[in-house]
């Protein structure tokens, strides 16, 4: 490999630039493929070219029923969008490969009838023992080209024993060179790429024709995808060139491999790993900008001494060319830190907004909010925001008021540790006090509690609000706790602390 070329977009004008992202419907996005989503959305972007939204669902036994608007629901979700695709439309309708299958037979067909592929008769029994052969040898183990050259009678001896081929593409002798943007040249020996399965026995397309078909029609110039697909771009490149050869597409487009996202240590980040699902980080309450943003880091940031940005400044900054190479790893730590740094950017009204159906998903609020809701959480909201690293750690500081008070609860741990012996004693002096406040404000509910706790008990700060904490709020972690006794009320206050006096 050299260093990865200066020259990006050769002849092709900015706004001429077309890349896709082909997720398939097969459960919650995985965060590395969003890392390539969101990489080929800010390459888009930033020419003024054209993203197609592909769905790649001819793998019928890992789709799932509402897979395609789950990729779509998480798209809005992320605020990515897209400029041709399902529900936009386009000029090389339809966009989902399931409806393309007619087209991928007559390009099947017609590669055939060029000789750029052939039928393969050879069982899986015959290609194992072959293979196991060239191993023994010391010999490269993939497809021999066996059935590359039969003649007629080999051909109908094999049908006769009721044989159904796979087409197998015709891949050429010579060495496949590529200028990768992220990596820079590469080449792949011919011993090291075999023809290989373009169409099942059963007549079903692979991957391996429809991905470069579609590319090829749908004119993409650029192709940006995960590491892990590396080794099928020499079998594709040679592909599109077969095809231009049919008056299809022409040639092929500019490849940039991103680099794996591994998990702990240098594994790969698998569907199976916890916090691979973006679905968990909608659950969690992350910012769709922080989870972007984070996403983002995984192989390329806009400088070295800056980690947080918005999309509009990746947009504008975003070079492929920039890319690092070596493997990213997800670090579950520093994504949070970067959705606090987003949270904690937010106006208080987007955040008190964006809270809400967190809150109604927990039980808290009704739908629609009615206004003395609305006015309590616009009004504790800040004093939550420094404190949180989601929107559901919000919830969970935020619920004691607005709890019914027939289902207020404290929590266990926190009063067998808080709420007993010396501590019921505080809750009792803490009502005695705040039950002679004239005016219900932080002020002087600061100035009655310190009064009577730390100047008249002679409590440490820790010792005397802790117990008042857990006693009104329920936990032992809350928004600041004079501010939260305002918030909440004079009457409630005083009804909790009363409760937690007996």
């Amino acid at each position: 490999m050299t260093e990865a070329p200066t020259d990006v977009l050769g002849a092709i004008p900015p706004d001429q630039v077309r890349v896709r992202f082909p997720p398939s419907p097969t459960g919650s996005l995985h965060v590395g493929s969003v890392r390539s989503g969101l990489f080929n959305w800010a390459f888009a972007r930033h020419f003024g070219g054209t993203l197609v939204l592909r769905i790649e669902d001819t793998d019928e036994a890992r789709n799932t029923e509402t897979g395609v608007a789950s990729v779509l629901d998480s798209l809005h979700w992320l605020g990515i969008d897209w400029d041709e695709g399902p529900e936009v439309g386009g000029p090389f309708a339809p966009y989902v490969q399931s409806q393309r299958l007619d087209i991928y037979a007559d390009i099947a067909a017609r590669l055939h009838d060029a000789g750029a592929a052939y039928g393969c008769y050879c069982s899986r029994a015959e290609l194992d023992e072959r293979r196991d052969a060239a191993l023994a040898a010391g010999r490269t183990s993939g497809y021999d080209g066996h059935c590359r050259s039969l003649t007629d009678e080999q051909v109908a001896g094999y049908q006769a024993e009721g044989r159904k081929p796979v087409l197998r593409f015709r891949m050429p002798d010579d060495p496949i060179t590529f200028s990768d943007l992220v990596r820079g040249d590469i080449t792949f020996q011919a011993e090291h790429v075999p023809d290989y399965v373009l169409v099942r026995a059963t007549g079903h397309p692979l991957y391996t024709l429809v991905n470069p078909v579609d590319d090829a029609l749908m004119q993409i110039t650029h192709v940006l995808r995960g590491e892990d697909l590396l080794s099928s771009t020499p079998r594709q490149i040679a592909l599109y060139g077969a095809l231009s050869r049919l008056g299809i597409g022409s040639g092929s487009p500019r490849f940039g491999h991103l680099p794996v996202v591994v998990g702990e240590g240098t594994r790969k980040l698998s569907k199976r790993d916890k916090g691979s699902g973006l679905a968990e980080y909608i659950d969690r309450g992350f910012l769709p900008e922080g989870l972007l943003n984070y996403l983002a880091l995984l192989g390329w940031g806009i400088a070295e001494d800056r980690d947080v940005f918005t999309m509009d400044e990746m947009v504008a900054a975003f070079d492929i060319r920039r890319v690092n190479p070596n493997p990213a790893r997800f670090d579950l730590k520093k994504c949070e830190a970067i959705n606090a740094a987003h949270l904690r950017a937010l106006p208080a009204a987007d955040l008190a907004a964006r809270l809400v159906p967190y809150l109604q998903r927990a039980g808290l609020l009704a739908d629609p909010v009615d206004a003395e809701d609305e006015a309590m959480l616009i009004a504790a909201t800040p004093l939550v925001q420094e404190r949180s690293t989601t929107l559901g750690e919000a919830v969970d500081m935020l619920g004691f008021l607005f709890v019914p008070e027939e289902k207020f609860r404290l929590d266990p741990d926190a009063a067998s540790k808080m709420l007993t012996g010396d501590g019921k004693t505080v809750a009792q002096a803490s009502y005695d006090a705040l039950s002679q406040v004239d005016g219900w404000d932080t002020a002087s509910i600061e100035a009655a509690l310190r009064a009577v706790l730390v100047d008249g008990m002679g409590l440490k700060p820790r010792n005397a609000f802790g117990p008042v904490r857990v006693a009104v709020t329920g936990r032992r972690i809350s928004p600041p706790l004079f501010e939260s006794l305002e918030l909440l009320g004079r009457e409630r206050s005083l009804k909790r602390l009363g409760a937690a006096a007996l």
